[in-house]
């Protein structure tokens, strides 16, 4: 899943663990969301779009994978 997470979080200037700290993750975890090894979970991304005060959609972009062709 495509996101926008490392351009958010340089936006405000972050590293990755103050992100981390923010959403109760470790580096690690927003390390592999943001090189899109990890999807998060819903819970997840819901933390993650109040910290940055986005809808999900926003955030995060789930690609052709969900796009139904006729």
């Amino acid at each position: 899943m495509k996101n926008r997470l490392r351009i958010l979080r340089a936006e405000r200037e972050w590293s990755q663990a103050e992100l981390a700290d923010r959403t109760n993750v470790s580096r690690q975890t927003i390390n592999a969301i943001e090189t899109g090894k990890y999807d998060p979970s819903l819970p997840l991304a819901f933390r993650i779009a109040a910290v940055f005060g986005q809808p999900i959609e926003v955030i995060f972009d789930p690609g052709d994978d969900t796009t139904s062709q006729p």
